[in-house]
């Protein structure tokens, strides 16, 4: 296997295997290969050698995507993911923040940069459906490959992190790094030319590149794309690619399982997927459901910290890991305690147990854009923090408790949201759940969910109520205080919980919110209750945080 991507591009050049296909086009990899050496020979001559060689890219999952990712390869420059639901401000910090020379995009978003400053980049905006763009490429077609040699350290990638709880980081991947990812996940999900591997996860975020582009291209298997993920239309376009992989991240599979089930679900092409941050409900429903084995596992952008399911493991964790992974205390270094739970399933010791998982051992990790105060905030004496809250079981098995962000502290216990988000995924009904801290009148914080019911499904206080009682391994501080019954979570690009705007928003927003009683029930939280919790906050000194 070859340790930069450029090769794994040339290699493709007399390849006459489908390379990508999308609607009804393709192409071959000889083909594709033609389309990115004509990029690479146009960006060679527009581009200025005096400012980094960062080619800004701006859209959905079109088969230009691709093809800049080739040229990029091939001549060295890098390829910046910009995330399309950025607006304003934001997207033109992104952009002058990457040092982006140009832009790519589509003209459906072109209007997005209107009065926005995107340094060098505001000069060269390039629509790829515009007969400009078109001439432009065909004043380079025919354009040999290049040939000079790529070092494996030549950075190729700037991907932006999700922002799920804080400002979005342009994490740095080089070459190298990236082809060793593609050689290790051809050998994972046993990828060949015969696959077809179907991306609608976007191609600006690393789990798309990671697991489903950068490995196909060294299989030299076909990439089936769809411009941006659909629940409804999965199964089709399953079919009508003939995909036999597919990769994921976020919550997808929930929204696939909530579609209506037919009797001829099994009957598809799939066979395998890979991604992370699925239940083992959705797991084990999935594969029931379309008879497609799934590899779920922990990992981020950075390739800092790596677990990996295994056989027969709790239900609940996320798996085992190279001795080098540990939870560590974010304030002493220590090691934590291995968490401990009682015959209920109930986790005794969560706030000495809980710390961040940390590999010791350091990792691959190559930085974040321009962003020094991150960058030492993830490597901190020669290890990699990863951000994650979890903890350990005495046989060695991990857990996810969320990221920093999601430690609660409830009447002067800490604890974690994702095991809270783990019970309440049990209640029958219940298509995605969030749970997140809002401020308490006195101090600390109160347990607030958001639940987003499958379609047909109302809220039932008194069955919820029911259904937490029930729970054994519930903590008493742990069961909701407010329970908001949403239309749809805040999501980003990549299907994760915009958690930060729903902590935001709390009870304050056009959605149903449930107030827990002091007898365990729930009752409709009002006008009158928000006007009451406000004086209370005031009443106790607090009312500033409420304005945060």
């Amino acid at each position: 296997m070859t340790d930069n991507i450029a090769d794994l591009v040339r290699q493709r050049s007399a390849d006459d295997n489908v390379a990508v296909r999308f609607l009804e086009q393709s192409w071959t990899y000889r083909e594709w290969v033609q389309c990115c050496a004509d990029r690479a020979a146009m960006w060679s001559s527009i581009c200025d050698p005096s400012s980094p060689p960062h080619i800004g890219v701006l859209l959905d999952n079109v088969p230009d995507f691709t093809m800049w990712l080739g040229a990029a390869a091939l001549c060295g420059a890098t390829v910046v993911g910009i995330n399309p639901t950025r607006r304003g401000a934001e997207l033109a910090h992104d952009i002058r923040h990457t040092e982006c020379q140009i832009v790519v995009c589509e003209s459906a978003y072109r209007p997005m940069f209107e009065g926005l400053d995107l340094g060098p980049a505001g000069d060269h905006v390039l629509d790829v459906d515009s007969a400009d763009y078109a001439a432009l490429i065909g004043r380079h077609a025919g354009a040999p490959v290049p040939a000079a040699p790529i070092a494996p350290s030549t950075q190729f990638l700037l991907l932006f992190t999700s922002g799920t709880s804080g400002t979005p980081k342009a994490v740095i991947c080089t070459q190298g790094r990236l082809a060793g990812v593609a050689g290790s996940m051809v050998g994972i999900v046993s990828l060949t030319p015969a696959d077809a591997t179907y991306i609608s996860m976007p191609l600006f975020h690393s789990n798309a590149l990671f697991a489903g582009w950068a490995p196909s291209v060294a299989a030299g298997a076909t990439v089936a794309l769809r411009r941006k993920f659909s629940a409804g239309e999965f199964l089709p376009d399953v079919r009508r690619f003939g995909a036999t992989y597919f990769n994921y991240v976020g919550k997808p599979l929930a929204y696939v399982l909530a579609t209506p089930s037919q009797p001829d679900d099994h009957d598809n092409t799939l066979t395998r997927g890979f991604g992370n941050e699925a239940n083992d409900a959705d797991l084990a429903g999935f594969a029931e459901r379309f008879g497609c084995q799934l590899i779920d596992g922990y990992g981020q952008s950075e390739t800092g910290a790596s677990i990996v399911r295994v056989p027969d493991m709790p239900i609940g964790a996320l798996g085992v890991a190279a001795p080098s992974v540990k939870i560590l205390d974010a304030s002493t270094g220590m090691e934590c305690p291995r968490a401990q739970f009682d015959e209920r399933g109930r986790l005794l010791n969560a706030q000495d147990a809980t710390g961040e998982i940390v590999n010791t051992a350091g990792t691959t990790f190559e930085g974040y854009w321009n962003n020094p105060h991150a960058d030492a905030e993830r490597m901190r004496d020669g290890a990699y923090w990863t951000g994650d809250l979890g903890y350990r079981d005495d046989a060695g098995f991990f857990y996810f408790a969320g990221r920093t962000a999601d430690w609660l502290r409830v009447d002067g216990e800490n604890f974690a949201a994702a095991p809270v988000e783990r019970i309440l995924a049990r209640l029958r009904g219940l298509l995605l759940g969030a749970v997140y801290g809002v401020p308490d009148p006195v101090a600390g914080d109160r347990v607030m969910a958001a639940l987003h019911l499958a379609p047909g499904v109302d809220f039932d206080a008194y069955g919820f109520a029911a259904f937490l009682r029930a729970q054994p391994d519930l903590g008493p501080k742990c069961a909701p205080a407010f329970v908001r019954i949403t239309s749809g979570l805040p999501m980003t690009q990549t299907n994760k919980v915009l958690k930060r705007q729903l902590a935001v928003e709390r009870w304050d927003c056009d959605e149903p919110v449930w107030l827990r009683t002091g007898e365990g029930g729930y009752r409709p939280f009002g006008a009158a209750d928000a006007a009451q919790l406000v004086e209370e906050f005031e009443r106790h000194g607090r009312g500033g945080v409420l304005d945060r």
